[in-house]
């Protein structure tokens, strides 16, 4: 097999493989092996309930000389299908049409899983000798709750007294073409569940009954349109939403007893998860009501500054692409969060997302070669 078609083929074989979350279907095994071909020491590290077990990897190769510990990390887990009839093929299959491979995952994230190995390979081989430390770390509990998966290996590396030094997370950061978007953090995320009571009635006695939905409106419009910051030079403003709400028995003679709304906030540094939330209950209360409030931190902001990793990364793009890559903050939670917790620099980056998590998810075929290479010309500069 020609090297150009190694990064190919193993991402057939990891799209091959169907890892709903938190099932890693035997991808970090795949994983494990070439690495260990090339001197890698591979630990295995299960968390979670048999029935929803997840599946940990952690890989390194150390080097000859002292030096930094810079880590390749993503997740081998991807959302459900949903409907199969609606895939033009069948989502666990590697199918090439008009330039591009299809399959769950190839954007979210095994495309870069693939280019990471095949970098981490390449580099060990051409660089033997290389300073300090190379290491991988893989997860099959990044696209559900993620309570088993990395933050529970960074756990481990931290009562290891494990000092991590940069890391580059795989997620699908480009946005119009390969190497336009690397992220530089990631906002926080918080959750709660607001229940509203009021006093279940028939709807021809109001007088008898207390609605919560009347109760809840000018609350949640003000909600609404509160401005909780303005953000600042690398974080949008914080946002706040609703998600779902739900009232009533389903009769349209009845005065429902409560009203149950879920709402996110995902927030900028400018804001903490204690004053967002002593904000919404001092409104809460402000407006009379009878409320019981649930709160799920989903994940806290982080940030990494302009550094050696970022410099690094972008030059990797700017030779392979041709494209001075943005820094960027917007988006969704990642495993960035937890391993920002042990390690200075973070960033993330890989193929184009613009169809992570839809039906006939696909990456462009010319862009998996630059991507390895992108990666391993960041090993290059980071630990020669």
């Amino acid at each position: 097999m020609t090297d150009s078609l190694t990064t190919m083929r193993l991402l057939e074989a990891l799209i091959a493989c169907p890892s709903v979350t938190p099932t890693d279907a035997g991808c970090q095994a795949l994983i494990a092996a070439r690495l260990e071909a090339q001197g890698f020491v591979c630990e295995t590290m299960p968390f979670g309930p048999d029935q929803a077990r997840v599946t940990n990897l952690w890989a390194w190769h150390r080097g000859a000389s002292p030096g930094p510990t810079v880590v390749l990390a993503g997740h081998t887990d991807v959302v459900p299908t949903g409907p199969l009839a609606a895939w033009t093929s069948d989502p666990f299959v590697p199918s090439h049409r008009d330039g591009k491979l299809y399959g769950r995952g190839a954007a979210d994230m095994k495309t870069s899983i693939a280019a990471m190995t095949v970098a981490a390979e390449e580099f060990v081989r051409q660089h033997p000798q290389h300073a300090g430390t190379l290491a991988l770390l893989l997860t099959s509990d990044e696209e559900g709750p993620s309570i088993d998966g990395t933050v529970r290996v960074v756990e481990v590396l931290q009562a290891r007294g494990e000092r991590l030094d940069c890391c580059i997370v795989g997620e699908p950061t480009s946005v119009d073409r390969l190497g336009d978007m690397i992220k530089n953090g990631r906002r926080g995320s918080l959750s709660a569940r607001l229940r509203v009571i009021g006093v279940q009635g028939h709807v021809a006695y109001p007088q008898l009954a207390r609605n919560p939905v009347h109760q809840l409106a000018p609350a949640l419009a003000e909600l609404a349109a509160t401005v909780w910051d303005a953000g600042n030079a690398h974080f949008p403003a914080t946002a706040w939403q609703v998600s779902n709400i739900h009232a009533g028995t389903g009769a349209f003679n009845v005065i429902p007893g409560e009203v149950v709304v879920d709402f996110n906030f995902r927030f900028s540094t400018e804001s903490s998860p204690q004053q967002l939330q002593s904000r919404v209950e001092d409104m809460l209360v402000r407006h009379g009501l009878e409320f019981k409030l649930d709160w799920t931190l989903g994940g806290s902001p982080f940030l990494t500054r302009p550094g050696h990793l970022s410099a690094a990364l972008s030059a990797a793009i700017a030779a392979e692409t041709g494209i001075t890559p943005m820094m960027s903050t917007t988006g969704g939670t990642s495993d960035g969060r937890f391993i920002a917790r042990v390690c200075e620099q973070v960033v993330e980056f890989g193929p184009v997302n613009a169809s992570v998590h839809k039906v006939d998810e696909w990456v462009k075929v010319a862009d998996i070669e630059p991507l390895k290479n992108i990666y391993r010309r960041t090993l290059e500069t980071l630990l020669k």
